[in-house]
């Protein structure tokens, strides 16, 4: 199965991902909160027989529910959350509960405690100074609470005991406490650790990029450097082949056309070079077919190798129009030609469709991939190959696969050997008009 791709901008940066998630902790908070103030109520007055303000608790509950349906759109229709956003919504929470305290007797009221987990919520949640927001708003909603309340009007039978009434509802509250902030603070941790999992990735993703250009700026040197040199000697080889002695000389002829053609390649091998580390699309792009494009990369391939030794299966159905990428071509016969160093006699190619995705199978017979390259697949100089620059081939593939929005896997077989799994989306080289005969 293709790994699937995150639907949101990818211009989200890891830190607003992280808010988004805090956000949805929240309403997720919010929502048990509201639970929990009805029961509440229901409970002190009906069966503790504690008249309570209905008028003036009721509406906290409907406002946070209002303020829990609006978060919910915003989160599924952003992709990050800001502290400022995180903030504002924690002392929306703090004002509830002050408003809740103040019609329930103020500080005499055990769930006055509750302050404590917005404290921590904002701790963990929101940047220092926004904690810091957070600390002095508790502070001031139990300054408040202290001076100004409203008593409870508790019945008779409390009354004469109502310290027992306010330890009741203290273990009540630590309870909740206690797993509250068990249940939120390991899903905050997990999701502060996928923030720095994603910051991480996009770390490794910036140096690999700054690595391809640095690969580029390298091969537009060497290109210029071996530019002049080459076309020096393909116009005196030129010249030579219209000399009379090369032309009356079949064997010295047949070495200057050799020499051509050796130039030729020369030439060839130091365009790819700059096109595979430049930009994904390639120069001298052409309109072809996907089935025409892989039967291409296949018989080039094989017109250089042993007969038999590549097997391919179609198994794309129905036929479409593409736009032909030299460097998506290039980097493909790169993975053929590294199965084919491991596994001379047999490599398998297999070519299908899932959904809107083009899947590609290189597999090969030979001693596999180690746990360590299965673990860095696709980082620059992780090889199997004691020689310098190996890796790069793995390293360029990954990388022209994920500019066009695909990507690669690896994986042994169960009968030996290794397997390579490219996938791309067929809309990156899709071709809206007619293929040229």
């Amino acid at each position: 199965m293709i790994p699937e791709e995150t639907t949101r901008s990818a211009a989200a940066s890891p830190e607003a991902e992280a808010g988004r998630r805090n956000m949805r902790l929240l309403i997720l908070l919010r929502w048990i909160a509201v639970g929990g103030q009805l029961v509440t109520i229901a409970v002190v007055q009906g069966l503790l027989d504690v008249r309570l303000p209905l008028g003036a608790l009721l509406p906290v509950p409907v406002l946070l529910v209002a303020v829990n349906l609006v978060s919910l759109a915003m989160v599924r229709r952003r992709s990050g959350v800001s502290n400022t956003e995180l903030t504002a919504a924690l002392l929306l929470d703090v004002a509830a509960l002050a408003w809740q305290l103040h019609q329930t007797g103020g500080l005499a009221n055990p769930f006055a405690s509750l302050f404590l987990l917005q404290v921590v919520l904002g701790a963990m949640l929101l940047k220092q100074p926004s904690g810091w927001i957070m600390v002095g708003a508790a502070g001031l909603a139990l300054a408040w609470l202290a001076v100004d309340y409203v008593p409870l009007d508790l019945h008779e039978r409390h009354r004469a005991d109502p310290l027992a009434l306010y330890i009741q509802g203290g273990l009540v509250c630590f309870a909740l406490i206690a797993v509250l902030l068990v249940a939120f603070v390991t899903r905050i941790s997990a999701n502060l650790r996928e923030s720095d999992a994603a910051l991480a990735r996009a770390r490794q993703q910036a140096a690999e990029e700054n690595h391809i250009i640095r690969m580029g700026l390298l091969a537009s040197g060497a290109a210029h450097e071996l530019g002049t040199p080459l076309s020096s000697l393909s116009v005196i080889l030129g010249d030579w082949q219209r000399m009379p002695r090369v032309v009356e000389d079949q064997d010295l002829a047949q070495d200057v056309t050799d020499m051509q053609a050796e130039v030729a390649r020369c030439k060839a091998i130091v365009g790819g070079i700059l096109m595979s580390a430049g930009e994904a699309r390639g120069e001298g792009p052409r309109v072809t077919t996907l089935r025409r494009f892989l039967d291409d990369i296949v018989s080039d391939w094989r017109s250089m190798r042993l007969p038999g030794s590549l097997q391919y299966s179609d198994q794309l159905g129905e036929d479409l129009p593409i736009v032909s990428d030299a460097a998506l071509k290039q980097v493909i016969g790169n993975v053929i030609d590294n199965a084919a160093e491991v596994s001379p006699r047999w490599i398998g190619v297999t070519a299908s469709r899932e959904e809107d995705s083009l899947v590609l199978e290189i597999a090969d017979q030979g001693p596999g991939f180690t746990p360590e390259m299965l673990a860095s697949f696709g980082q620059p100089y992780r090889s199997s190959k004691a020689r310098p620059g190996g890796g790069l081939g793995l390293f360029l593939l990954v990388n022209v696969l994920r500019k066009l929005g695909g990507g690669a896997e690896a994986r042994n077989r169960e009968e030996g050997g290794a397997l390579v799994r490219l996938f791309l989306p067929l809309d990156a080289i899709a071709y809206a008009g007619e293929v040229p005969r």
